[in-house]
């Protein structure tokens, strides 16, 4: 298989990572998007444990996961009122808040601790009083259907992941998700999929996956396309590593992680 030069990397959409820039270590931002309910984030939880970061404390880990769900913005009253009766499309971009996640990235890449609150899917608001500390990290995964929507937003990421899952186990995977974990009934959780996130899905987000770098059919289930991004990003960890102890060795800034040429399809 043919391996991606640094140079070619950048010419094939995957940007490159520098080891450092004016002492501060630059993660390398991985975009991992898909479908509601399609695996990103049990894709991402499986990384994390392959590299054996998920049990690591936050302060040390290498690799940490960060949703996109932490950037919804705050309803009006009369939004709320709807949202309570499943009437608001959580599914569409207006309903994120794009300046803040923008702002939270570019801080993130700067090598900056960020707090990102933690969203209540009972309540749809953000929870004031539970915050999420991202620490600098080498890899930063960020999950959520519409990552690659915003194009400023997009241009961030060093690799894009597209999640492909059927939409019929998406459904199925949404319903007992929804009437378990966050309190909602049976016939509002149909209602939902079929008026906002069905649609918003084709309108908004399946459009992205032409953004992807990476495509993995069947999420988290396709163990092969798991396995070789987890290789790749630790190769991105060893090399990062041995510059660390060798700094005349990042004088021309970190690679990107070796990919096949063009876009891939992991579709074993």
């Amino acid at each position: 298989m043919d391996q991606n030069s640094p140079s070619e990397a950048k010419s094939n959409g995957i940007r490159t990572a520098n080891g450092s820039e004016n002492g501060i270590k630059t993660p390398f931002l991985i975009g991992v998007a898909g479908g509601t309910a399609s695996g990103k984030s049990t894709v991402c939880k499986r990384i994390m444990e392959q590299l054996g970061q998920a049990d690591m404390d936050h302060t040390q880990r290498q690799v940490v996961s960060i949703s996109q769900d932490s950037f919804y913005r705050e309803l009006t009253p009369a939004e709320k009122q709807r949202a309570d009766k499943g009437l608001f499309n959580f599914d569409h971009p207006d309903a994120f808040n794009e300046e803040l996640m923008l702002t939270t990235l570019q801080d993130i890449l700067q090598g900056k601790k960020v707090e990102i609150n933690e969203y209540d899917y009972r309540s749809n608001a953000l929870h004031p009083e539970k915050k999420l500390t991202i620490y600098p990290a080498d890899v930063v995964l960020f999950e959520g259907i519409l990552v690659f929507y915003f194009p400023a937003i997009r241009d961030l990421f060093h690799m894009k992941l597209f999640v492909d899952t059927d939409s019929d186990t998406r459904l199925a995977r949404r319903v007992p998700r929804d009437i378990n974990e966050r309190g909602r009934d049976l016939e509002q959780v149909l209602n939902a999929y079929m008026v906002f996130v069905k649609p918003a899905f084709e309108e908004f987000c399946s459009p992205t996956k032409k953004f992807a770098d990476v495509i993995i059919p069947r999420g988290a289930d396709n163990t092969v396309a798991i396995d070789l991004i987890v290789q790749h990003i630790r190769e991105f960890l060893n090399n990062r590593t041995r510059q660390d102890h060798s700094p005349h060795l990042a004088s021309g800034g970190t690679s990107a992680l070796n990919l096949p040429r063009g876009r891939a399809t992991y579709k074993h």
